[in-house]
This record gives structure tokens, sequence and C-alpha cells, in this order.
């Protein structure tokens, strides 16, 4: 059968982390006979090359090629292509993985919408990754009508064809940025680019130990010459206006003032920002007309205003005084209505520990020049926020917490402009609703098995600031019932730590509450058991009781119904009384039995029939085991031996 997809990984020491890498290859859904693996081997130093060969043995549609070191990812990546027989080629970094089934998706949707560039929606854990790009699908994306170009690292599928027609391939050698020359020309050079938004295909690590490449110390002179190196691809496939303004713009927020402002600008030893500096300025006066600046938000214009003035000394005034903007979220209220979690809250922006205050009347009126101070660079800003307090926003995120995947959760938000202490000053607060449903969280799938943080994003004057959403006092607590719903078990709590605000997805135990039934609230009539249990049911529920006996005993498994009443549940079930005896049977309850993988839940009682009648008595949860013990307290220590291995061999 043809190759569709051929997976490029070029390699060099990961130790350790590129089992994650082999393990999700493994894992795709994609037949084994429609893709092949190849990875490029840099010259590693470690284990790897040993371990590649191995896995290869083992796995037909692995490959793996061998050569000298060459400095950076472009010429690997470029001596997969050539050894590549797929219709079309992703690219994947040695320390991340795949979503199961990426290939297979991603692949569809390009032969589905003729696609020549595939962008599948990534997950950042430790490290950023496009968020707006990713709201919705985009079959037929372009540079003007998506924010592609905030998306320009290499992990994509390209068609093959495309590559060889235009000729398209990585820069090579000990440099900087290879994958924007790359990735740039082929978004402006595609005959279509989909982007794929409802299934995360790729997860994007920062390695504990920090050294991914894109997070080492670089030379700011060989770096930002590079950079004009994509600015040229830009200039060459498009012409002077709008469009290239947009496009050279995501260099000048992205790869400049970024880096001149807040917690970024400030942790950078004093002598290397200043080299950043005197390149980011050079780049700036050589390339950027005033169109470039113009379209970005008030704070990164100030910044940019102050690079092209040589002012470096005041763009760390401002950014010690943006660093102490941050967001504030407080909960209001966490309730279950009708099979989704409603989720009350008020948000709005802190300065310095205090509600931010702005003046009581705006302005639009463009930074005409540098700001003469940092006072007035701040006032500027204070202004064009109160002139955008219509357009001011609050979203809510869920964030699963191992595989760090962000789902948007819809959001009903009114702007209230609170008068602050002091004359003529106001304070914006965005009060709102966010309403989740467990079967359609996901991108419009249903939430799988995780613990996922709630984050709320304030949008205002230029900033979008994200916090989750707390904290409150009830640390360790349930903030409502477990609700079953979308065929899921779902336990709102706040987290111990923090005391912020949190889901349990089909992991909960403890948390339940179950273990708090006496068998004086388990009524048996005749054949019939109801039990009250603390769940949010929006009707009647289909449950599973597992009814374990002694030894010799067969498991049974006995149907059930979870039926709202009041603000729990009651769970009803016809007891097979034949077929028990006198044999003590355990009761154990799957609230959702139609889950990828049902959990069964030990009730804190044991029914057993006697003379026709069903007894209830009360059983205590078994203790862990001195083993246990040990075990769990070995965790922690284990994690960090493990850690200092894995640092060792890097």
């Amino acid at each position: 059968m043809p190759v569709k997809v051929s997976v490029v990984i070029p390699v060099y020491n990961p130790g350790a982390y590129i089992e994650d890498c082999i393990a999700s290859l493994r894992r795709q859904s994609l037949p084994p006979d429609e893709f092949e693996a190849i990875f490029v081997d840099d010259g590693s130093t470690d284990d790897t090359p040993a371990r590649l060969d191995a896995v290869a043995a083992e796995v037909e549609n692995i490959k793996v090629i061998h050569q000298e070191a060459s400095g950076w990812s472009g010429k690997p990546r470029n001596v997969g292509i050539a050894a590549s027989e797929g219709e079309f080629v992703m690219f994947v970094d040695n320390d991340d993985y795949l979503g199961d089934e990426a290939l297979e998706r991603m692949y569809d949707y390009a032969v589905a919408n003729g696609a020549d560039v595939v962008v599948g929606k990534m997950a950042g854990k430790g490290r950023g990754v496009p968020v707006e790009l990713f709201r919705r699908n985009h079959p037929r994306a372009t540079v003007d009508n998506a924010p592609l170009i905030d998306s320009l690292t290499p992990h994509k599928m390209f068609r093959r064809a495309f590559l060889d027609r235009i000729g398209l391939r990585f820069p090579e050698g000990r440099r900087r940025l290879e994958d924007h020359v790359f990735v740039t020309e082929a978004y402006l050079r595609a005959d279509n680019v989909s982007v794929l938004s409802d299934y995360v295909c790729y997860y994007h690590l920062k390695r504990d130990d920090a050294s991914n490449a894109g997070f080492q110390r670089f030379d700011p002179v060989g770096y930002f010459a590079n950079l004009r190196e994509a600015l040229d691809v830009v200039e060459k496939y498009t012409e002077p206006g709008k469009t290239r303004d947009r496009l050279f713009r995501r260099w000048l927020r992205n790869e400049m003032v970024e880096r001149m402002r807040g917690k970024r600008l400030l942790s950078a030893p004093e002598d290397y920002r200043q080299e950043l500096f005197d390149e980011i300025r050079s780049v700036v006066v050589e390339r950027f007309g005033p169109g470039v600046a113009a379209g970005l938000q008030p704070t990164q214009q100030v910044v940019a205003a102050l690079i092209a003035d040589g002012r470096l000394d005041d763009l760390v005034a401002f950014a010690e005084w943006e660093v102490s903007v941050t967001p504030t979220a407080v909960p209001d209220g966490v309730e279950w209505d009708g099979g989704v979690l409603r989720i009350g809250l008020s948000a709005e922006l802190a300065s310095g520990g205090t509600p931010m205050t702005f003046p009581a009347r705006g302005s639009k009126e463009p930074l005409a020049g540098p700001p003469a101070s940092v006072r007035e660079a701040v006032d500027w800003v204070g202004a064009h926020s109160v002139a955008g307090f219509g357009r001011a926003t609050v979203e809510v995120l869920l964030t699963e917490r191992t595989s760090s995947a962000q789902f948007f959760q819809p959001v009903e938000f009114t702007r209230e402009t609170v008068p602050a202490d002091g004359d003529d000053r106001v304070r914006l607060v965005l009060r709102g609703t966010t309403t989740v449903d467990p079967a359609t969280a996901a991108d419009g799938g249903p939430l799988e098995a995780g613990l996922y943080d709630v984050f709320v994003r304030v949008k205002l004057g230029g900033w979008t600031k994200q916090s989750r959403l707390g904290p409150v006092a009830l640390k360790g607590r349930t903030a409502a019932d477990a609700g079953v719903a979308g065929g899921r078990v779902v336990l709102p709590y706040w987290t111990a730590k923090q005391g912020t605000l949190a889901l349990d997805v089909d992991t909960a135990g403890k948390r339940l509450e179950l273990g708090r039934l006496t068998p004086g609230e388990v009524a048996v009539s005749g054949d019939r058991v109801e039990v009250p249990v603390p769940f949010h049911v929006p009707g009647d529920t289909p449950v599973l009781l597992k009814l374990t006996g002694g030894s010799g005993t067969s498991p049974r498994q006995v149907p059930g119904t979870l039926r709202p009443k009041g603000s729990a549940a009651l769970l009803e079930a016809v007891l097979p009384l034949g077929d028990l005896g006198e044999t003590p049977w355990q009761v154990a309850l799957s609230p959702a039995p139609d889950a990828p993988e049902p959990r069964f839940h030990p009730l804190p009682f044991a029914l057993r029939v006697k003379d026709g009648r069903v007894q209830v008595t009360a059983v205590r949860p078994p203790r862990p085991g001195v083993g246990q013990r040990l075990v769990r307290r070995a965790r922690p220590l284990a994690r960090k031996v493990l850690a200092r291995i894995r640092a060792r061999r890097k």
C-alpha cells in the first residue's frame, strides 16, 4: 500500500525524552503500512543511536539514518525529506510527541481540502503555543484570514509534491530560525493551508532540564541575521502594504518587542540585555516602516517606540510597571444545571496587588512618536484602555494538567465600570458565567479522563492576561457535588495548594464522598434497593453495580438507575436475590459505565440475603498495608532520583 505520511524526526542526544515520541508513533491510528517514521540521527553521542537501531529492528515502518553532526535541525530534516516515500511529510522533534490519531486526522483533512500544508492543533507543556489560531477549524486558511503567521514551528504536515515543485528545503548549518524561513515560504506559496483545531495533534514539550534548543541563550548578532532572512522571504512574496506590514508585525512583536518588555527583559543580565537591545534596534530601524508598529497593542507600541528611540533605561522602567499588572478572577458560584456546570466569576486587572484604576475619560489619540517619559507612556496606555472598554473580554479555558491541552468554554459576560477612590478614576470589572458541558467541552467532544484547571483570560488595553480561577479559602474541598453527565463523572473542587478551581473527570475516588454513606440510609423493599448518593444527574441515568462475594464466588453485575432527588440523586436497582444466597456481597458503583474506562467505586456497605430478606451491614474501607504506605512515601524520592539521572545523561 502506498505510504500516506512520512514522519521525519531529527535527533540529537534526546536521552529518555525520545521514548514518548517513539511510543506516540507506535500508537498511531493510521495503519503501520500507511506511514513511515524516519529518525535522522545527527551525530548523537548518548545511547540514542543504539536505542533507535533496536526499535527499527523491531518495528517495520521505523527507519533510522545516521550522519555526522551538522550543528542544527535543518540538514537532518532535509535528509529525511530525501529519504521519504510518503505523499505527505510530517516534522516532529525528538522530545515532542503526537496525539494518537494525529496522522490519520491530518492526512484525511489534507485530502478533503486539497491542502499543501496542514497545521494541527498544538498543546504546550511548559512552553507557549498559538491559542487564537486554534479556536476553530480553518479548511482554507491564508495569512490574511487566519493568524497563520503565529505558528512558524515546523511541526506540520506538508505535501511532498508541493515541497518538490517549489524546491523548498530547510536552510542548513548551525543557525537559528531555519523553520521560520521554511514555514513562511510554505504559507505564502501553498495553494491551500488547512488548520485542524478540533483535535490535539502535537504536544510541544519543555524539557525538565530546559535543554531544548529554543531555550538556550543565543548570540544576538547571528540570531537577528537569521531573522532578516525570514523577512527577506516576506518581501520576496508580498507587495508593500497592509499584508506585508501585518506579517512583519509578527517578528517585531514576538522576537523583538516581547524580549524588551516585562519579566523577560528584567530577567536578562544587563550585558546581555544591552546586546539584545542593540541588535533589535538595528533591525527595527533598518526594516520596519511606521505601519508595522501601528498595528500593535498599546503597550507594545510604547515598547517599539522606545526601542526605535534608543531608550533602554526607559524600557526597563516601563517593564517594571508592566510586571505589576496582573489579572484577578474571583469565583461567584459553582453549580450544576441540567447536566452542565455553570461557573460564575468576576475578573479585572490589578496593579501592585490592588484593583487597577483608569482615567474616567479615554482617548484614541495615536502614539505620534516616542513618549517623552515613562509616566507619559503609562498615561497614554491608560487612556487607550478606557477607550477600549467596550472591546474588553473575558474568556475561560480548561487546561488538562498532564497534556496541557486547552479548550475554550462559552462565556456570557457584562462590563461594569466602577467608580474608584480618587478623582476621575474608574475600574473595569467583567462579570460572567461560563457553561461547561462535559459531553462537548473538548472542542465539541467529551472531556477525557484527567484533571482540568480552570483558567480565566482578561483582554483589556492591549493586554491578554491569564490566571487560574480563585483562590478561595476552601482549599482541598469540593466546589459542588460530582455530576454524572455526558458519560463522565465530573467533580468540581478547590485545589489543595492554591485553592483554585479544577475539575476531576473520571479519576476521583475519596473526593466523591461515597464513603460517608451509612447502612441506615440504604432502603430495601423486597428485591429493590434505594441509596441516596451525592451526585447531580440531569435525568434518569443508567449505572452499574458490581457485587463481589467471598472466595469461590463470581462477581455479579446489576444494572441500576440514578434519579434526580432534590439536590442529589437516588440510586435504584433490582437485586437478583436468587443468585446471592447468604454470602455477604460488597457493593461498588460505576456511575458512568459507558465511559472508555469505566470505574467502580466501593460503597461502604454489604448486602446479604437471609431468610429471603436483604440485610445491610457496614463495611470499613481497607487501610493500606505497610508495603503500600512505603511505596507512596518512596514515589517523590524516586521522581527526584530519575530527574537527576536524566540531567546527568545530558
